[in-house]
């Protein structure tokens, strides 16, 4: 059995002892209020007795009480459906953290993936400078061999240009040797 707790109060002049539950502050904070109400009333109208004045204040809180407990209900009852969408609310956001947790994975996968992508870039890229500069290197080269083939084929031309050259002057000094030997064959004859 709990154990009752005696408390000394003052509403509108008068001691009560208040027998409850309630602690001693909680109980003095209830007097407090009814002999506020009622103070409250006797100002604005200072023609009322004290027990009127008392049962005013006793209906106003009453009217106080009935308010909150309707609006208490109200909210009990708008709350009721999202109370009992809870567990189903709890259930979607378990999914959709799964789900965000899942997406985190692929976009972290996705990153490495254009890591990988931009290091084979970044190396695919130097391959192409070096072939590139292979390619110039082995450009230069060909215009050189160029030069040398055209060099080599002026060369020839001029030897070849020569030697009909040397070819002419020895057929016509075969012809003059014939045509001196023919000479000297006729003397002797």
């Amino acid at each position: 059995m709990t154990k009752k707790n005696k408390v000394n109060v003052t509403i509108d002049g008068r001691n009560f002892t208040v027998v409850g539950d309630g602690t001693e502050e909680y109980v003095r904070k209830l007097a407090l209020y009814v002999d506020e109400k009622i103070k409250d009333l006797t100002s604005k109208n200072d023609r009322l007795s004290s027990s009127m004045a008392a049962t005013l204040a006793a209906l106003n809180i009453s009217d106080e009480l009935f308010k909150t407990s309707e609006e208490l209900k109200k909210l009990k009852q708008e709350t009721k459906v999202p109370m009992e969408s809870y567990n189903e609310i709890l259930r979607e956001l378990e999914e959709v953290k799964e789900k965000n947790e899942e997406l985190a994975k692929q976009c972290n996968v996705y990153k490495d993936e254009l890591l990988d992508a931009k290091r084979d870039n970044e190396r695919l890229a130097k391959d192409i400078e070096k072939y590139n500069q292979i390619i110039e290197l082995k450009e230069k080269e060909l215009q050189e061999s160029q030069k040398m083939i055209k060099k080599l084929q002026d060369k020839i031309f001029d030897s070849q240009m020569e030697l009909i050259e040397i070819k002419k002057e020895l057929e016509e000094a075969l012809k003059l040797y014939d045509n001196e030997k023919n000479i000297f064959s006729r003397e002797e004859v």
